[in-house]
């Protein structure tokens, strides 16, 4: 198991949000944390400390006000950081290579290819086309609704007709070269993880999972190694003391050691 921090970047700002309260419609969310200091600054961080493999995310619309100034953040981070992170949203089969070309060692993508509550493959595959596979992460964010876990889009607001489960998982593995997985009913809040799902991804691990949402003490990311059979990456964001929580980032570091 690994630590993969992130960068989430909404309104041309460094935030960790609510997950499920993210709208495009006034370009607004509940934030947990604003920070005062640039994405580059977290990239730098991040290197410093041997991370890769994290995600720098843009939470706002390409047709938003704010889309310039989230993306000039986040190409810095790139910048400061080649090859160590990965680069997600809005990421379609127009814009990825900018994305890798400035930096990013991998491109995330999610509502591209599940549009309108439907898994679009025709999608996928122009995508594996333009990029490749090594370099696509999708991202499989999930909502629980009648007993199974669904892929979310459109800020984690719509649900799509694929559950995440190991069918799914090994489908798709076929087309990417890791999965990215919010389970958003919990994201931003740590209050603890979903169970259910990381014993789902720790018994299927045909390829690198990483998992976000609700960790928030040193107890969950044991609940996260142990349910993942160590197969399973961690991503922590609100808890984290470098934005604003009581989690201690060094503290984080040492348990995966």
């Amino acid at each position: 198991m690994r630590f993969r921090p992130c960068i989430d970047i909404h309104n041309g700002r460094v935030k960790q949000i609510v997950g499920g309260s993210l709208s495009d419609r006034g370009n607004r969310a509940e934030e947990n944390f604003v920070s005062e200091l640039d994405a580059s600054f977290y990239a730098d961080f991040y290197k410093l400390d041997g991370l890769s493999g994290g995600h720098v995310i843009l939470l706002n619309p390409e047709g938003s006000e704010f889309y310039g100034a989230t993306k000039a953040q986040a190409l810095e981070a790139l910048a400061a950081y080649p090859g160590g992170l990965q680069a997600g949203g809005g990421i379609h089969e127009g814009n990825a290579g900018e994305f890798l070309e400035r930096g990013a060692s991998h491109v995330i993508v999610t509502s591209y290819v599940f549009r309108d509550g439907r898994f679009r493959e025709d999608r996928l595959r122009r995508l594996v086309k333009a990029v490749g596979r090594e370099r696509l992460v999708l991202d499989l964010s999930c909502r629980k609704r009648n007993g199974a876990y669904y892929i979310v889009t459109d800020r984690w607001q719509r649900f799509t007709e694929l559950s995440v489960n190991r069918d799914t998982l090994s489908r798709l593995s076929d087309s990417c070269s890791e999965f990215l997985i919010h389970a958003v009913d919990v994201e931003g809040k740590a209050s603890g993880v979903e169970e259910e799902l990381l014993a789902l991804l720790g018994d299927w691990g045909e390829i690198p999972i990483t998992y976000a949402g609700g960790v928030g003490s040193m107890e969950d990311l044991e609940t996260v190694r142990r349910l993942g059979r160590g197969r399973v990456d961690v991503t922590v964001g609100s808890a984290l003391d470098l934005f604003g929580g009581s989690l201690a980032y060094r503290k984080v570091l040492a348990f995966m050691k």
